[in-house]
């Protein structure tokens, strides 16, 4: 990297990598879970004692469900950069398909393989350690640093808008870091500038009180082909989703939008042998590939459960049908209206019946390619990796991008340590022990070029 104004923040990381790779252990030995409130109590003190050990004012603010840890450093200038992590983690099932302990936190070949240790430990742990290291070699940080660390964001960020709305002031920043980021199959980081939204449905269908023998299937409703007759409704043989004004608020791509497309790295190669599979959806290849991926909403069966599914049979005809469904949103689809039509949707062709959950939703959100911290954050990054980062319009995963940032004029990036082969949300979830340490710099180049930003 030659001579540059913090190479010796460079040089201290690398002195006391072996301590920030202790922390992201210690971390992720410690189970998270908030679909089953485990290890939350835990958890949200490691992450309060990891803020007031490198220096921080750190408290905790409680909602309806589970607490944000909130940490915050003062700087020399007034400007404020804010980093959005989550503490919580997805459940470690199946635990027979993991090769090491999911919460064992093991190096292995270069890999630390845990639970949560790319999504979302150790992008918290990167940034924490790159204050740490910018304090300790300079005595104080040139700009103000705040964390937000959330406990719910695996089970949708449930209960983020009490925090955001009732604490403003705690949210204020000039620009925030967002919490996921991934290296490509070329090992180049894919710079995000958006999430989808997304709204989580489940759909119920009841028929008889109890089951009944199958034998009578021939004069009792069945409630899962009820159920399945309406899912049918809901979205064409070519992907469309038929629900009637579902697409009015998809804004047009721009000429940006396009252009980004066109410099998108998707190795779809790579990506087929990952998930086994032979073809993408529709055949699509190449940019029409990438723009569905980025900039297309989407209706998903997640999960169908109804009747016997056990070992053997069981002739018997169910008495309810449950359904979970996810929409990807884009701008400017707004969960509560898509909710509303797809209401009307299901009343219209005769399912009245069905009733429906909402359980979860967030907004889409994208900051503008020309934000200064889109900048720094490419600016870092090509530094430290020595490669042009790859930049993403709008991931196609969700997160509430909107609730902490969009809504108050906060643009929002997103960077980080894990990899195309991160197995987030699955088995042997792992990063690379370089990607952390990597990841740790790029922090600490992002908080010093911001702070010059005007």
């Amino acid at each position: 990297m030659g001579d540059d104004k913090v190479d010796d923040i460079y040089k201290y990381i690398d002195s006391y990598q072996d301590q920030y790779i202790g922390w992201l252990q210690e971390l992720c030995k410690q189970p998270s879970v908030a679909a089953q409130h485990r290890g939350i109590k835990n958890t949200t003190t490691l992450v309060e004692n990891y803020i007031r050990q490198v220096g921080g004012q750190s408290k905790q603010f409680d909602t309806s469900g589970n607490p944000v840890v909130f940490g915050q450093f003062d700087g020399i200038k007034d400007k404020i950069i804010s980093f959005y992590n989550h503490y919580d983690v997805q459940p470690e099932d199946p635990v027979d398909k993991w090769t090491y302990p999911p919460f064992g936190a093991e190096i292995h070949d270069d890999r630390i393989y845990a639970r949560g240790v790319a999504d979302n430990k150790g992008n918290l742990i990167a940034r924490l350690a790159a204050v740490d290291a910018f304090i300790k070699c300079r005595g104080q940080l040139p700009m103000n640093v705040k964390f937000i660390v959330e406990g719910e964001e695996e089970i949708g960020s449930i209960h983020l808008e009490e925090f955001s709305e009732e604490n403003t002031e705690a949210i204020r920043s000039d620009g925030c870091l967002w919490e996921f980021g991934y290296k490509n199959a070329d090992g180049r980081s894919q710079v995000s500038l958006g999430v989808k939204g997304e709204i989580y449905i489940e759909l119920i269908c009841r028929g008889a009180k109890m089951d009944v023998h199958s034998a009578e299937a021939a004069v009792i409703m069945n409630p899962a082909w009820r159920l399945v007759w309406a899912l049918s409704t809901l979205k064409d043989s070519e992907e469309h989703v038929t629900i009637e004004h579902f697409y009015d608020q998809v804004k047009p791509l721009t000429n940006w939008d396009s252009e980004m497309i066109e410099q998108l790295i998707y190795n779809e190669q790579e990506k087929l042998e990952q998930l086994g599979l032979n073809q993408f959806l529709l055949n699509l290849t190449g940019n029409q590939l990438k723009k569905r991926l980025v900039f297309q909403p989407t209706c998903t069966i997640c999960g169908f459960e109804s009747g016997y599914t056990g070992k053997g049979s069981k002739t018997v005809l169910p008495s309810i049908a449950k359904v979970k469904l996810d929409f990807r949103l884009v701008p400017d689809q707004d969960p509560d209206e898509i909710m509303n039509l797809l209401r009307e949707h299901l009343d219209k062709h005769g399912f009245s019946d069905i009733d429906m959950i909402n359980l979860g939703s967030e907004k889409p959100a994208r900051t503008d390619f020309a934000n200064p911290l889109v900048e720094s954050v490419i600016t870092s990054d090509e530094k430290i990796s020595g490669l042009q980062p790859t930049l993403m319009p709008m991931s196609a995963g969700t997160g509430p991008m909107y609730t902490l940032c969009q809504q108050f004029g906060i643009p929002a990036v997103s960077i980080g340590v894990g990899n195309f082969k991160s197995n987030n949300h699955a088995p042997d979830e792992n990063i690379l022990v370089k990607d952390f340490v990597n990841g740790i710099k790029i922090v600490a180049t992002i908080i010093d070029d911001f702070s010059n930003r005007v």
